[in-house]
């Protein structure tokens, strides 16, 4: 064991991928069936690796945190602009809400029970589970007038108070909001959900039911006399309320494209596309008719994920989108905005931004595609250029700064790069070409650079860890429990009482404004519905930017 100590006290680049390798694995236990999750295995594996007294390079530290927080940015920036918006500004309003008291009822605490700005710094990013928290905390306490030994204090600190909340403050947010928060709303969320589901124009009635047949079919039918002379267009209405449309036209050894306009003659054969419940509905005019053409069936079909950036298309419900695009032979499979599912309704407002996934024949796929947005195409590479720009240009604005009382004033380096992050995923959404990072390297981004920061602060924490814990592990539990409630108990009842906002959709603006995907997951459990996603997009990403900020912001309050 001594052995193997000595070489990872020689080579901390070991000690690293080790402690990582730990924390993913410790990531997946799960306690109350929630998975602790990378965040949290990441701590915990560094600060029992911390305790063999590892040193590993500060700048390292810091080089991974600019990288997660140049893909937060570039993630969220092009909602974080939208919610500068109209259409985004009450939804903006209740994120600054919930971010602005949660900084208050800390920086309470903090006079109240004499905090330090560093674990004052760890109680805000851990209970609001807001990583890039602790990141600019840290940095921000770095350009304190203090000595080496204070600043290892307080980071050790910043890490102590992050560590005890963090997973608390994922465990809490969740109870809170999905099980608490209806309550105190006073509402049966899964009945609210539903009657909007119906105002939007869903008629689905058994959901179950209804996912097991989404998948997209097509079958080859003989045209019979009493359709002869038909046009397809008045063919394809037949088939109304649901979508069914005429790919391609068999007529005599002839291979014919559908089209609208045409007429379908007695013995042709379709080809129809559609979704597979439609084909064994009763009430189909081709009912018994089905042939085998595997000729005929034999064309490209394709499933792409689109990005919207025709502007055009804001706020357009999806009913509209398809008069606007001419949608014809082009089935809508999911919509994702932040990578959540928006529910697929008649009355959904599709936003610049959201990536749509669709399905049909080829030409019909590429045809909508061009109208809608950039389509997303395979690729394995990245456009570091731009990457590297962001970084660079983020670290010019955020490293001026002015001394006051000691205490350097600035946007920081580490906000600067967020900044960064933010316009150059913002000029993507409207001009896809640039800046192009596939989602496996963003994940990389984010995942490595965050973990990587976590597991390097830990393990510069470790010595000094338990007995942190000692001295303020309960208290900090306390803290972290009434920083998680308060801020979203107000949002809830302003959401509520001022704005008049659906409850649903402001349960999912309470779990977007703190950051939980959890909590969001939670909510639309009980739900029973996708509603609360209506709520999560532009509140995700301006709560990211205003929490990051909070780290630097505590820090100086405190100092």
């Amino acid at each position: 064991m001594e052995i193997i100590v000595k070489h990872l006290q020689a080579h901390p680049e070991l000690t690293f991928f080790l402690t990582l390798g730990l924390g993913y694995l410790i990531g997946k236990i799960k306690i109350l069936g929630m998975p602790l999750g990378a965040v949290t295995g990441v701590l915990i594996a560094g600060v029992g690796v911390g305790q063999l007294k590892i040193a590993i390079g500060a700048e390292f530290k810091s080089a991974l945190l600019l990288l997660f927080l140049f893909s937060i940015g570039y993630k969220v920036g092009p909602q974080f602009f939208k919610g500068l918006k109209s259409t985004g500004l009450v939804q903006a309003a209740l994120t600054a809400v919930l971010c602005v008291t949660g900084l208050i009822v800390v920086y309470i605490f903090a006079k109240m029970f004499n905090l330090d700005p560093g674990t004052a710094g760890g109680l805000i990013g851990g209970a609001l589970t807001e990583s890039a928290t602790l990141g600019s905390a840290s940095e921000a306490l770095s350009k304190l007038d203090i000595s080496p030994e204070k600043l290892k204090e307080l980071t050790g600190n910043a890490t102590v108070a992050f560590a005890v909340t963090y997973f608390l403050g994922v465990l809490a947010v969740v109870f809170y909001l999905s099980r608490l928060g209806p309550k105190i709303l006073g509402v049966d969320i899964a009945e609210e959900c539903r009657k909007l589901e119906e105002e939007m124009g869903s008629k689905e009635e058994n959901p179950a039911v209804y996912m097991a047949y989404q998948e997209i079919s097509v079958r080859a039918y003989r045209v019979p006399e009493g359709l002869h002379k038909t046009k397809v267009s008045d063919l394809e209405k037949q088939f109304l309320p649901n979508r069914v449309f005429v790919d391609r036209i068999r007529r005599g050894k002839e291979l014919l494209l559908g089209n609208s306009l045409q007429e379908v003659l007695t013995g042709d054969v379709l080809a129809l596309s559609g979704r597979t419940f439609v084909f064994s509905d009763a009430k189909s005019p081709l009912k018994g008719l089905e042939v085998e053409d595997r000729e005929l069936l034999d064309y490209s079909g394709e499933t792409l994920e689109v990005i919207v950036t025709n502007k055009a298309l804001d706020q357009q419900t999806i009913e509209d989108l398809a008069k606007r695009v001419d949608a014809r032979g082009v089935f809508l499979l999911s919509i994702k905005r932040f990578g959540q599912d928006v529910p697929i309704m008649p009355k959904t407002k599709i936003e610049v931004g959201d990536t749509l996934e669709m399905t049909g024949a080829r030409w019909h796929v590429e045809r909508v595609a061009a109208q809608v947005g950039f389509a997303i195409r395979p690729s394995e590479s990245s456009e570091m250029v731009s990457v590297m720009a962001a970084i660079l240009f983020g670290a010019i604005i955020g490293l001026p700064a002015v001394l006051v009382s000691g205490v350097q004033i600035g946007l920081s380096l580490a906000v600067g790069v967020l900044v960064g992050g933010l316009i150059v995923g913002w000029l993507h959404s409207t001009r896809p070409q640039l800046g192009q990072i596939p989602k496996p390297a963003l994940w990389i981004f984010d995942s490595l650079g965050l973990c990587g920061f976590l597991a390097i602060t830990a393990i510069g924490a470790g010595p000094d860890f338990v007995r942190g814990l000692q001295e303020s592990g309960l208290m900090l539990v306390g803290l972290g429990i009434v920083t998680v409630i308060i801020p979203h108990t107000v949002t809830l009842l302003l959401g509520k009482y001022v704005f008049k906002i659906h409850p649903g959709i402001l349960l999912g603006i309470c779990a977007g404004a703190g950051t939980s995907a959890p909590a969001l997951a939670a909510i639309q459990e009980v739900a029973k519905s996708k509603i609360p996603t209506l709520g999560y997009g532009v509140t995700y990403a301006i709560g990211n930017v205003l929490l990051a900020l909070w780290g630097s912001v505590i820090v100086v309050l405190l100092a």
